[in-house]
């Protein structure tokens, strides 16, 4: 379980877009590619990283120094394939050591099409992030990283910049996907696929649901038409401000009262459903290693991120929803930069969260919060029926 390609030098080179280069060795696929370079802080679960669809768009890049010793498997991934664009590792293992594994992970970014450099420096790179913010980037492998510097880095330039990019198309499932209840049923549960990992629709059918998995283009008289007793939009990669389809499906929703959980994009399409504004993080939240407060229960989590938008909201007491919807407080708030977290709705059966409680892989801390969606539905459906 060698890849021969880790022993090759072949050149690559990462270009910023403010012009900043970082010289280093072609890492899994040849050739070129370009998105958004951000880090994650994880020291394990990079398998899950990468097949998580929030990262389309993005070319990612591990703070933890050693990475690919477990190999990958079959078993570990989150979505049908590799998402990211590209991908940046300082030391890659030589060897795989894992009795799970069942290839080297070069070689499932290679057999993928995936761009990568291995052999820089990626504490400079995310020193160099965290002080000016997410940019713009791209890999030069093999070949490619002869071509002139001017040359590269006018391409950096010319790529699009994920403010204003609607990504949910690229991710979502084509045709609608349904995973049966596990234990007993609660009901029938629509699931806007706007980049959803496998984690969470198992956790969700863990819970009761027979959960119909949408996809991203659906309508609402599609939500309607597997008669739902509540509706979940997943997480997903993209800028909240350019969907804004899918936050009236989330009003109409809202409107007509059926109990509705989102969490990461989910959270900011809430937000936008409820009138609130959102906005781009300098850096963003990337990591297994996220604290959160649960201001209900004064409890801290530590949850698992990704995300490179955030509502805007005011962290203390609540506040009129700008659309209608009653009253609202921000429920979870990061320790790390005091951004809101969590949005519970007080006069509607809704809330969210900006993180992912399914936690693949990371913490479990926050796992209770499908037993409070389920709670919520439950309650929901025990009113439904003393007003029938």
């Amino acid at each position: 379980m060698t890849p021969t390609s880790l022993f090759d030098h072949e050149p690559a080179v990462l270009v910023l877009e403010d012009g900043s280069r970082y010289e280093g060795r072609a890492y899994g696929a040849r050739g070129t590619t370009f998105g958004e370079v951000v880090f994650t802080t994880g020291m394990t679960g990079y398998q899950e990283t990468l097949t998580d669809p929030s990262y389309a768009g993005q070319i990612v890049l591990q703070t933890a120094p050693h990475i690919g010793n477990t190999g990958v498997n079959d078993e570990d991934p989150e979505s049908r394939r590799i998402w990211v664009a590209g991908y940046i590792v300082r030391d890659p293992s030589r060897v795989v050591s894992n009795w799970r594994a069942e290839g080297p992970l070069d070689d499932a970014l290679e057999r993928e099409g995936i761009v990568g450099i291995s052999g820089i420096d990626t504490r400079a790179v995310t020193r160099r992030i965290r002080s000016d913010g997410s940019m713009r980037g791209g890999v030069f492998s093999g070949a490619d990283a002869a071509l002139d510097p001017d040359e590269q880095l006018r391409a950096v330039t010319d790529a699009p910049r994920m403010q204003g990019q609607n990504l949910s198309a690229e991710v979502s499932v084509a045709h609608a996907e349904v995973t049966p209840a596990v234990g007993e049923r609660i009901g029938n549960l629509a699931v806007i696929d706007l980049g959803i990992k496998t984690s969470t629709v198992r956790n969700l059918a863990h819970r009761g649901f027979d959960v119909h998995v949408l996809p991203q283009s659906a309508s609402f008289e599609d939500v309607l038409a597997i008669d739902p007793v509540a509706l979940f939009y997943s997480n997903g990669p993209g800028d909240p401000a350019a969907s804004d389809a899918h936050v009236e499906l989330l009003r109409a929703a809202l409107k007509a009262g059926l109990p509705y959980f989102g969490i990461c994009f989910g959270n900011q399409l809430f937000g936008r459903a409820l009138g609130l504004r959102t906005y781009k993080l300098p850096f963003g939240h990337r990591g297994i290693n996220q604290p959160v407060l649960d201001k209900s229960t004064g409890r801290v989590e530590i949850t698992a991120q990704n995300h490179g938008f955030a509502v805007d909201a005011p962290l203390e007491g609540t506040f009129d929803s700008p659309a209608g919807f009653g009253r609202v407080e921000v429920s979870h708030v990061g320790l790390n930069d005091q951004v809101v977290e969590g949005l519970n709705a007080l006069d509607i059966p809704a809330f969210s969260v900006q993180y992912h409680p399914e936690s693949a892989g990371g913490p479990n801390d926050a796992n209770y919060l499908f037993d409070r969606f389920r709670d919520l539905v439950l309650e929901s459906l025990s009113k439904k029926g003393a007003h029938a």
